[in-house]
């Protein structure tokens, strides 16, 4: 029989989020600490293997959320002061990073903190684009490779289904996301400050996720000279580039054919770069000092930061792209204010099913006990009737023994109350439950 600290729903089982983001540590940081999508699984078998002691504050669910912008690990734990130092340190040892800096650029959140928390990050109001709408797919994937993993349990489960509704419901009912200025908008407005007109310039992105297919939208609508797509896979260049009217290649082949673009926008889930510092200086002289732009959406970086040192190369990160967009968001402050209300009804919410699961035990428990005491006092008073004893007297006794059992306790708990606020409450209950108990 599992002990009561094990079932979900018990009040030891607490929600806790550790994470750092755009506004807590710089692209550095962010970009040591991300996780690309094919080692969360691995990695969230081996946070519940390792903080599953008490020592670890007895962890029994996780998910990771991993983007451009933040790294946030979402928990189920049972002792979460515990379970604090030991992510962190976990995390620390998983990315080779020195714990105190971690620590300061991370954030705890506790329970009804984590949950809004979440909320907000799904609806776009916690994002570098406030209202940007990728971030809810990116929540949806990191919710599908948690349940993969086998780290969503009934507490996560429950949030990341919230927070879906929720980020819906703001997304339909607010308007947050109708003037969002994307990074790729960001990204063209850049160019055309470095170019002018973008008719005559060669653009090459790398990659074939999800980031270049949006950025790609939005410079095909500016009718460039060309566009090619690079990328590991050529199968997934040639789709995307066929959809743009452009040319495949292979990623080997970028160091030979770099020269030729004016424009390179690259987004991909290496963890190393893939366009270093020689490459572009080469790239730069058989150009003749011609100006390049360089759009660097991944994190980790795909391009070397000593890259943009060089003279007539112009390189953006997420995070200089962020900065524009923000200069945007004063028109959609007015959406801000419905959109929380809206998240703190869910809050609210979330925190009555929370305590709803906390008595799903407690009322198990007293049912249990209750049907013992009945069981055995059925036994004896069948053993009486077995006797000879007067039928009368034994559903007589029957009746007494049961009210006397099931007043005991409630009884007890009533004398010893010491508070007047207790005592109160207790009469209240008792006098509910009595008066109830004829229907």
């Amino acid at each position: 029989m599992p002990r009561r600290s094990d079932l979900p729903g018990t009040p030891s089982m607490q929600l806790l989020t550790l994470g750092l983001n755009h506004t807590t540590a710089p692209l550095a940081v962010r970009e040591r600490v991300a996780f690309v999508p094919e080692e969360v699984g691995s990695t969230i078998g081996r946070l519940r293997e390792r903080l599953a002691e008490p020592a670890g504050g007895r962890l029994t669910e996780a998910a990771i959320v991993s983007t451009c912008n933040r790294t946030e690990l979402y928990c189920a734990v049972q002792e979460p002061d515990r379970a604090q130092l030991a992510l962190q340190q976990f995390i620390a040892a998983e990315k080779q990073l020195d714990v105190n800096e971690l620590q300061k650029h991370s954030y705890v959140l506790p329970n009804d903190t984590a949950v809004r928390h979440a909320f907000r990050v799904a609806s776009g109001l916690d994002s570098m684009v406030l209202g940007e709408p990728q971030i809810l797919g990116q929540m949806k994937q990191a919710e599908k490779l948690a349940r993969n993993a086998g780290g969503l349990g009934l507490l996560l489960n429950h949030l990341f289904q919230r927070t879906f509704a929720v980020a819906k419901e703001v997304r339909t009912t607010t308007e947050i996301g109708t003037q969002s200025v994307s990074m790729a908008a960001a990204a063209v407005r850049v160019a055309q400050r470095i170019f002018g007109d973008l008719s005559q310039e060669h653009i090459l992105f790398v990659g074939a996720g999800e980031m270049i297919e949006l950025t790609a939208t939005h410079f095909a609508a500016q009718h460039p000279k060309s566009i090619t797509v690079a990328n590991r896979t050529l199968e997934r260049a040639e789709v995307l580039a066929h959809r743009f009217h452009g040319h495949p290649m292979r990623l080997g082949d970028l160091p030979e054919a770099l020269a030729r673009f004016d424009i390179i926008v690259s987004s991909t889930a290496s963890s190393l770069p893939i366009i270093g510092l020689g490459m572009v200086e080469r790239a730069i002289k058989s150009r003749r000092r011609k100006p390049m732009f360089i759009v660097d959406l991944a994190v980790p970086r795909d391009v070397e930061p000593e890259v943009a040192r060089l003279d007539d190369v112009y390189v953006h990160s997420v995070d200089d792209l962020g900065r524009i967009v923000q200069t945007g968001n004063e028109t959609r402050q007015a959406a801000v204010a419905q959109a929380e209300a809206i998240i703190e009804t869910g809050v609210r919410d979330f925190e009555e099913w929370v305590k709803a699961r906390r008595s799903v035990p407690v009322i198990q428990d007293l049912r249990n006990r209750a049907d013992a005491l009945r069981r055995r006092e059925l036994e004896r008073a069948l053993k009486q009737l077995a006797k000879g004893e007067s039928p009368e007297a034994v559903i007589e006794y029957l009746s007494q023994a049961l009210t006397n059992k099931f007043l005991h306790d409630p009884m007890s708990a009533l004398r010893e109350a010491t508070e007047e606020a207790e005592r109160a409450r207790l009469q209240a209950l008792l006098a509910r439950f009595y008066s109830g108990s004829d229907h």
